[in-house]
């Protein structure tokens, strides 16, 4: 039995799918299709192939949007979210079905989009599943380190994946780095300007450097003090100094993690940890899509 579908893919507007979908195809088809000469509009069906081992689906809504704007049909085998692809076996995944020369209109861009999301949300459930074995506390978070005019699919693979999607864009949470605070001439002015604007509706988070910088930060009315570049022993002393001095203050560690060294930045006074490596550099999952020849019979290893 498939897992349940993913409740994220209720947190995406139908609209943002479907305005995704059209750009890509218009990126990959601007003017004519002369291969689509050579298929014509006869129907066909072409099965969905997942070759990566111990991958998590992910991406499908993106696909499937992309295939309903050249008029087919996707039916999903497995579900959003779900574990696909054992170790030794090739996994039916979908099924599509439409007029040929449209199907392969569609068959690069949707493909191109579920490899990177279930890429993403492959890594962030390996991730995950340190910090729940580990019995961490707090929150696995990606970055704002997105590929331009990916970035809804990326921070969408993110939730499929189970870690926190972090802010999605400079209009969301503040987050004032090492620039914005030498820009305005200290921790206090950067907080306070900032605060003027963003007022009640927006946490701050400050980039610091120390623990004086955290100090600083917290006292100024900072929500979060991001400890970047620290040393993992280095930041479990600052981590438990700042926590004792302001209980509520949120805690980030960013910078120089990476999956193999993640769980040494594990700590009780450690509220979040980010990873920049979650959308840069991330393998993406191995999907094939092959147009089946009339009467052909596929042995595939089809269960879920």
């Amino acid at each position: 039995m498939s897992a349940p579908k993913h409740t994220a893919t209720h947190s995406i507007p139908p609209h943002a799918l479907a305005q995704l979908a059209r750009q890509w195809l218009s990126e990959d088809t601007p003017n004519f299709d002369p291969a689509g000469v050579c298929v014509g509009s006869k129907e066909v069906e072409a099965r969905l192939l997942c070759k990566t081992p111990h991958s998590i689906l992910a991406g499908s809504p993106f696909f499937t949007a992309v295939f309903t704007e050249v008029g087919c049909t996707v039916n999903w085998i497995h579900q959003e979210g779900a574990e696909i692809a054992g170790p030794d076996a090739v996994t039916l995944t979908a099924v599509v079905r439409g007029p040929a020369r449209c199907l392969l209109l569609g068959e690069r861009p949707a493909l191109n989009c579920l490899a990177r999301a279930s890429g993403i949300a492959t890594r962030c459930s390996k991730l995950q599943a340190m910090a729940t074995a580990r019995g961490w506390h707090g929150e696995v978070a990606g970055t704002r380190k997105t590929t331009p005019g990916f970035r809804l699919v990326e921070k969408y693979a993110m939730l499929v994946g189970g870690v926190s999607m972090h802010r999605q864009d400079l209009s969301g949470m503040v987050m004032l780095k090492d620039n914005h605070v030498w820009a305005s001439g200290s921790i206090t002015e950067a907080v306070k300007a900032a605060r003027s604007v963003c007022g009640f509706s927006s946490k701050i988070e400050v980039e610091c450097r120390s623990a004086e910088e955290g100090r600083d930060a917290a006292g100024a009315g900072a929500d979060i003090v991001m400890l970047d570049n620290f040393q993992p022993q280095e930041l479990h002393v600052a981590a438990c100094e700042l926590k004792a001095e302001f209980p509520t203050l949120l805690i980030e560690a960013s910078g120089g993690v990476t999956p193999e060294n993640l769980a040494m930045y594990f700590s009780p006074h450690v509220d979040i940890i980010s990873l920049g490596c979650i959308t840069q550099g991330c393998p993406v999952v191995d999907f094939s899509l092959k147009v089946q020849k009339p009467g052909s019979h596929s042995s595939l290893n089809t269960t879920m």
